[in-house]
């Protein structure tokens, strides 16, 4: 008999890797198309541009590494790699950025590292951090849901403002068609509304805000906790990281909540808002950065949304999924060395 030695990540049972990652695309389905009917055309676009970039790169990759292209390319990882990071930035960002950060986390964070199972950080967080710092105004300029925007961009209009450089005037008219929406995401309205000084009632008070949540984010969230419940059901995730991220973040904000009502926003408005469903189920949960225990998991998705909460609150970036992730993913190894779960039989020192 053979014994096989392969690659993480390691599945318990006789499925491949490229159906627990096409199964996880289907899942993550509900939430893009909730994504799209709240915010437009252009995620499909940056879904659809980050994916070509994904798989051309990958492909030219392999070829250099001698690889096996089309086996590789089967995998789908490049495919859920280009769908997160399409999906984490603003829908109407110029066509580059995507471009960049794609080319980032397959070339640099996946491939010189040895490729799929041999990475040690998540490639679209690292992606999406990279693009973040290098491009704040870009990454920052997100369109307000279409529920409040007095001209709607269709899908030319889309292609137009990701594709060509718009002119002053045109930038201009798009962000009056707003009507007075600094194109900013609920997190960063209400962390700037805090910094001037208003409460957070008063911040919640505003259009971009809908009985005390983000207009189109609640939805948006609330989809992509339903296709990670259908992961779990499906078994292709196990429930410790998400619960121990939303956990984690619930009780942070829980008690910021109690301290001062007036400072902190409550913890159902962190658990709706941003990335916060989608991080939980389909980003840190990837078997490859992650713990492996279960308390390991457990700890691992507690740390995150601890993490979450801080930086939403003292850092500088409204949405810290991404930066709590990579600071998780490089505690991994470090949880896996003392959280072991005690061998069969083994009795331990009293």
């Amino acid at each position: 008999m053979a014994f096989k030695i392969a690659s993480s990540p390691h599945l318990s049972r006789s499925i491949q890797t490229r159906t627990v990652m096409q199964r996880v695309l289907w899942c993550a389905l509900p939430g893009v198309v909730t994504q799209c009917y709240f915010f437009g055309w252009g995620v499909l676009i940056q879904v659809a541009l980050a994916i070509s970039v994904a798989l051309l790169s990958e492909g030219l990759v392999l070829k250099l590494r001698q690889r096996p292209v089309r086996e590789t390319l089967q995998d789908n990882s490049a495919l859920l790699t280009a769908l997160l990071l399409g999906i984490a930035i603003p829908p109407l960002a110029p066509w580059w950025v995507i471009v960049i950060g794609i080319l980032f986390s397959i070339v640099i964070v996946k491939h010189l590292y040895g490729g799929l199972g041999h990475n040690i950080f998540n490639p679209a967080m690292v992606g999406y951090v990279v693009l973040l710092i290098s491009f704040p105004v870009q990454m920052t300029s997100w369109v307000a849901p279409m529920e409040l925007v007095t001209q709607a961009v269709n899908f030319w209009d889309s292609l137009q403002l990701i594709f060509l450089s718009p002119s002053a005037d045109d930038i201009k008219a798009y962000k009056l068609g707003f009507d007075g929406i600094a194109m900013a995401t609920p997190l960063d309205t209400l962390k700037t509304d805090l910094g001037m000084g208003l409460t957070s009632t008063e911040s919640l008070s505003k259009s971009i805000f809908n009985h005390g949540f983000g207009v189109g984010w609640l939805w948006v969230n609330m989809a992509y906790l339903a296709g990670g419940l259908l992961m779990l059901k499906l078994k292709l995730i196990r429930w410790h990281i998400p619960v121990g991220v939303l956990a984690g973040l619930f009780i942070s904000a829980s008690a910021g909540y109690l301290l001062n009502p007036d400072t902190h926003a409550s913890p159902l408005f962190h658990l709706v808002s941003g990335a916060s469903m989608l991080a939980a189920f389909f980003i840190a949960t990837d078997p490859v950065t992650a713990a492996t225990s279960v308390r390991g998991r457990l700890l691992f998705g507690g740390l995150i949304g601890l993490l979450v909460y801080v930086i939403r609150t003292y850092g500088g970036y409204p949405d810290a999924f991404a930066f709590a992730i990579l600071l998780a993913n490089l505690c991994a190894p470090f949880i896996d060395h003392y959280i072991k779960p005690r061998t069969y039989g083994h009795r331990s020192r009293s």
